[in-house]
């Protein structure tokens, strides 16, 4: 069967070579891009000069991201003319274990969508199964990158909240980050990766904090 990846990018010029050598082995690579403004779509190019099987398989689809991640991931989806898809960031690759996994076992496209505006969900009523191999990640290249995107992500997240009606108060704002911490050092054994392993949990933490002062303060406006 014939498998298409769908590649959401914005600005990653500097990974994006790297996830698309990645899955060269896919039949059609889909790339919904967010209007990146700086050499991802040059990059895109200069792999296609290269090597006529990348010009042959990817297509670009330029699409604004309007806060809501899994509508692009459905867009996406919309696009691919295989009945097999991929989905997978533009700062993630495929290793060659799970790559070979991944020929055996994929997503059907026509077996669930995308829910969540941001740490969007695929939902699907069939069976999920876990397969085996390492998709690596590289998210956060430097630490003003790591607090920006923090930023970015929890005003999305606040709003998802606010449409829901979701109601919060000052002891979540007090206490989710702080067991957020707790189960990022310690239950996830943050505290194995060192100075990096602590930085990330309190990150993470910082989001949660974000999120819930954000919403409480957006929801005591109306």
């Amino acid at each position: 069967m014939k498998l298409s990846a769908v590649v959401l990018t914005k600005n990653e010029e500097k990974n994006i070579e790297k996830c698309l050598k990645s899955i060269d082995f896919c039949d059609e690579i889909i790339v919904v891009d967010d209007y990146s403004t700086d050499k991802t779509l040059e990059e895109i190019q200069k792999l296609e000069v290269k090597s006529q099987n990348y010009k042959s398989k990817v297509k670009i689809f330029k699409k604004q991201l309007n806060k809501d991640f899994a509508f692009q991931r459905n867009y996406g989806l919309s696009k691919a003319t295989n009945e097999w898809i991929l989905f997978i960031d533009a700062d993630e690759e495929i290793s060659e274990n799970l790559k070979l996994e991944i020929k055996n076992l994929k997503v059907k496209k026509n077996s669930g969508t995308w829910m969540g505006t941001v740490h969007e969900v695929f939902h699907t009523a069939n069976k999920v199964g876990q397969i085996n191999g390492f998709l690596n990640h590289y998210p956060h290249p430097t630490l003003k990158e790591f607090i920006n995107d923090i930023n970015y992500y929890s005003f999305i997240r606040t709003e998802e909240l606010f449409s829901r009606g979701t109601k919060t108060n000052i002891f979540e704002i007090i206490f989710f980050p702080f067991g957020k911490f707790i189960y990022n050092y310690f239950l996830n054994l943050g505290f194995l990766d060192g100075p990096a392993g602590f930085t990330y949990a309190f990150m993470m933490s910082f989001h949660s904090f974000l999120v819930r002062a954000k919403f409480y303060q957006l929801t005591n406006k109306q």
